[in-house]
């Protein structure tokens, strides 16, 4: 598809505007919440509400509510996404302007950094509690078990490991097994646990989820456990997770349905309330993966979570005849 003349005047003229620039600078680092706009931007809410409806009629950004909250991300295909690129490309890497938002972003960015790194540092003891209140987390480790399927495997890699519970479930069945956290607290935690599990090729590394520095296509089992909801980027996270996988693997995601529990943002640091699966297909599908399944573990009571465990496998190439 490319764009007609009119379409490219509409793309171009949202964007040749000092604020509305600005703007895509920044998504083009991470979605934001609109709040966070108006912080880095120091504008108000119904400026920035403003800029962000024409870019989004133009095509240039993506607006998706979550909970009280509503977020915008750049469109990630597409030609309009390519005219926003280009033109960001043009602008000098030193601009005082461009320069002075990513400052303020790295500040909002740490601020939210500090507040999740003192929350699990405050709940690491008791995590396995926390995760347990609105879903049969017995359940869910059957369903798990069941998506992952029999193995055995070469290599698990399991990202965000908080206290371990994915590798001591899972490690049974694998040679060899990685377990990356941002968080010491939680990874002192797994390390008790992996031990008192007996797993001894099972390694825990203090690692970012968003750059694991592991190699591609190297594990034939990559586990995402209830982590896409804390971070500022999920489908960045979802695309690291994507490229560990080899061939024939899978890459296993176990989150929460789009809810309205808004007191989970409040006091525990959730900054998704949930993700579709229209949203997670289109990630899994961008990052190269396919034959994705999805299976829905309903709340044990009303007000409760929906538990939602998505398996996405890379294709195997085809092998040539040798003559």
């Amino acid at each position: 598809m490319t764009l007609s003349t009119g379409q490219a005047v509409e793309v171009l003229r949202a964007a040749g505007e000092p604020t509305r620039l600005r703007i895509l600078g920044l998504l083009s680092r991470e979605e934001l919440a609109v709040l966070e706009l108006c912080r880095v931007l120091d504008q108000s809410q119904p400026r920035v509400s403003r800029h962000l409806k024409l870019l989004a009629e133009a095509g240039l950004v993506e607006r998706f509510p979550d909970g009280a909250w509503v977020f915008y991300r750049l469109v990630t295909t597409g030609d309009a996404r390519h005219l926003a690129d280009e033109t960001l490309k043009l602008i000098d890497p030193n601009d005082a302007v461009f320069a002075r938002d990513a400052e303020r972003l790295q500040a909002v960015r740490g601020e939210r950094s500090a507040e999740a790194g003192e929350y699990f540092a405050r709940n690491a003891a008791r995590w396995d509690e926390i995760r347990s209140l609105y879903v049969s987390e017995t359940a869910v480790e059957a369903a798990i078990l069941d998506a992952a399927g029999v193995g055995p495997f070469k290599k698990l890699v399991d990202l965000g490991s908080g206290t371990g519970r994915m590798l001591t479930l899972l490690g049974p069945q694998a040679e060899t097994a990685v377990g990356l956290d941002l968080s010491q607290q939680m990874l002192n935690i797994a390390r008790n646990h992996v031990a008192e599990a007996g797993l001894e090729r099972c390694e825990l590394r203090h690692g970012d989820i968003f750059g694991t520095r592991l190699p591609g296509q190297s594990a034939d089992l990559v586990v995402v456990h209830q982590v896409l909801h804390y971070l500022a980027d999920p489908a960045a996270a979802v695309r690291e997770a994507a490229r560990l996988v080899a061939e024939g693997g899978r890459l296993l995601i176990v989150d929460f349905a789009p809810h309205a529990l808004e007191f989970l943002r409040e006091q525990h640091q959730h900054r998704r309330l949930g993700f579709s699966e229209t949203e997670m297909a289109r990630w899994l599908g961008e990052a190269g993966l396919s034959d994705i399944r999805v299976t829905a573990l309903p709340p044990a009571r009303q007000e409760g979570l929906t538990v939602k465990i998505w398996v996405a496998e890379r294709a195997r190439m085809p092998q040539r005849n040798v003559a």
